[in-house]
């Protein structure tokens, strides 16, 4: 890239070894003194092969890293074959660049820039059973490299346990490691610490990236402030369940790796078939942590963000939870819709309890016909009397979920995710999730989803999903395939997702999680902007967008001002302090105006205009 360079050789047998990765070298024809092969056989050490006595994998810097080996380390790639083998041992076959950037089948990436070029390093397995492509993707200007890897099947049967995005290994020396923990209204928290000995890993299992780790970590120079200092980021773009694992070695040596959770999951590949990891984000940066935010938010607004809002100012909106609730109906949206646009918003959105018969959270997810009693009239006429008034209409929606209580269920029970065992499933917030491993289930969701937005002129939708996976079984799937069911599930979201963004190439989409339980590289390939937190406390979330920004423009974050007290933590505070932080984001309100003060609308009208 324009401040970086990465570079790979093969050891004496065919292996990829990593020699460098950071600030940008000269180029020259030999960088072997970066390499120092330690080549005397110690204790139990295992030989990579008769021929290279004394030439362990375990004490070389590897591009990506099998086990079973001599490579005790944490393993890059696990696959067992057809007899139940799982000794692998891939050796470099073929180099290729391309002038372009392949889009993964199923799966959201970067988009190319004009001068990406891609590298595909072919590793092929000594007994001739599969081929490990490692691709290499570069975004010069951003200092961006992605990674990711390929197995392709050359035998009857495969079983992938395991395939890392990336692997990375490092030479000795002293790091911290940066990190985004949090939880429920307190996402993404910056939390630095010196990287020790042994095993760290950052991970979800929830089956969707999660409010408790973010799937972007940092290695920093521990003598690294906000701008200076070696820095390097690492982040995925996927939704799914994750692992970043990094290990240090008693001579301080580390690898780290970042892709697809392990537990759990196995992928069977057919003969010919391929199995393609999701997408790695590495970038460096000499200055700090602000440089690594510059890079990533040029990378995401450049490459993830995309379509017509990718570089359009977003409207100023105001949300009805907060104001309402599930007590909705077609004269008070419309009564407060009048009062908003008095003040200068640009977009109403009627969130929960517009559909089926919603009162409350018990029942009608999956019903995505408007409430008989509410909207008697449909959504059409309350959206074009909102747009008479200068202003968008949007809707939420929570189209991966099911309630017991709804038509779907009553038509569809087996839609359900749910063991087959008789354990009743586990309830969260009242809902159950719907079968996206499924394609009949994914083509209901397209289609009620069309219909909706085909009623009435729908610019934005809020696509919201409130808790984690569990019970993971499906029907569908042959008891050996039951541990693909996640990522199947990752699949089948992803699918509605582009199905959404192809035939409503105008709708403004942003998504959610329970507030923040989502916000990955992935989801903002399909929605421009992301609900931050649902804690909008003035105070609280500088901390959430503070750490949101390490990798993500402010662009991206949904940022409203609510009423006080605040309905997460009863806190007090000032309009302009709420106003001052909710401005680092897209700008919305979630109050009802109705209940303003006349010196409140004036306060609220100046930082609109502004």
């Amino acid at each position: 890239t324009e401040n970086s360079s990465y570079i790979i050789v093969l050891d004496a047998l065919g292996h990829g070894l990593h020699l460098y990765y950071g600030g940008q070298l000269e180029h020259r024809e030999s960088f072997e003194n970066l390499y120092s092969p330690m080549e005397l056989g110690q204790g139990c050490s295992i030989s990579a092969s008769k021929d290279t006595p004394g030439l362990s994998l375990n004490n070389i810097p590897r591009e990506y890293g099998e086990i079973s080996r001599g490579d005790y380390r944490l393993g890059s790639v696990e696959l067992q074959d057809i007899q139940g083998d799982q000794a692998w041992d891939f050796t470099f076959s073929e180099a290729r660049i391309l002038q372009d950037k392949k889009e993964i089948p199923g799966l959201p990436s970067a988009l190319p820039a004009q001068d990406t070029q891609t590298l595909e390093l072919d590793f092929k397995d000594l007994a001739n059973r599969a081929v490990l492509r490692l691709v290499y993707s570069v975004f010069p200007e951003w200092d961006v490299i992605t990674r990711r890897a390929e197995i392709h099947n050359l035998q009857d049967r495969l079983t992938v346990k395991n395939l890392m995005s990336f692997s990375l290994d490092f030479s000795q020396g002293s790091w911290d490691i940066t990190s985004l923990p949090g939880r429920w209204i307190a996402e993404r928290q910056i939390h630095r610490r010196p990287l020790q000995q042994g095993i760290t890993e950052m991970n979800s299992r929830r089956g969707i990236s999660s409010h408790d780790c973010s799937p972007f970590f940092m290695l920093q120079h521990p003598g690294s402030s906000e701008h200076q200092g070696e820095s390097y980021a690492f982040s995925l773009v996927y939704s799914g369940s994750f692992s970043a694992r990094i290990e240090q070695s008693n001579r301080e040596e580390i690898r780290l790796q970042l892709g697809i959770n392990p537990q759990g999951f196995s992928w069977e590949l057919k003969k010919n078939q391929i199995f393609h990891s999701p997408e790695g984000v590495l970038s460096y940066s000499s200055e700090g942590s602000n440089g690594i935010r510059r890079n990533m938010h040029g990378f995401v607004q450049n490459h993830i963000i995309r379509g017509p809002w990718q570089w359009k100012d977003r409207p100023v909106l105001i949300n009805s939870w907060e104001a309402n609730y599930f007590d909705v109906n077609e004269k008070k949206i419309l009564k407060q819709a009048k009062q908003a646009a008095d003040l200068g918003m640009e977009l109403y959105v009627l969130d929960d309890g517009w559909f089926g018969h919603r009162d409350d959270d018990t029942s009608s997810l999956g019903d995505w016909f408007p409430h008989a009693k509410k909207f008697p009239r449909g959504l059409k006429p309350l959206a074009e009397k909102i747009n008479a008034l200068g202003m968008d209409f949007g809707i939420w929606v929570e189209p991966e979920m099911i309630c017991l209580d709804s038509k779907l269920y009553r038509e569809h029970p087996d839609w359900l995710v749910q063991s087959p065992s008789g354990l009743e499933p586990c309830p969260g917030r009242n809902q159950y999730i719907l079968d996206l491993t499924r394609e009949e289930v994914c083509d209901y969701i397209k289609d009620s989803l069309g219909t909706l937005l085909k009623s009435a002129p729908i610019g934005y939708m809020k696509w919201d999903m409130n808790r984690s996976l569990s019970d993971l079984y499906s029907p569908g799937l042959p008891p050996e395939n039951q541990g693909e069911f996640q990522h199947r599930y990752q699949l089948g979201l992803y699918s509605i997702l582009e199905y959404v963004s192809a035939h409503c190439p105008e709708l403004l989409l942003e998504g959610c999680a329970s507030g923040g339980g989502r916000f990955d590289l992935a989801m903002l390939c399909y929605s421009p902007q992301i609900w931050t937190s649902d804690n909008s406390d003035g105070f609280e979330r500088q901390a959430i967008q503070r750490g949101t920004s390490l990798f993500a423009p402010p662009s991206t974050m949904g940022a409203h001002v609510s009423s006080v007290p605040n309905h997460q933590l009863l806190r007090q505070t000032t309009l302009e302090t709420r106003f001052n932080t909710a401005a680092f984001g897209v700008l919305g309100y979630e109050l009802d105006p109705g209940k303003l003060r006349p010196w409140e609308k004036k306060v609220i009208q100046g930082p609109i205009k502004l």
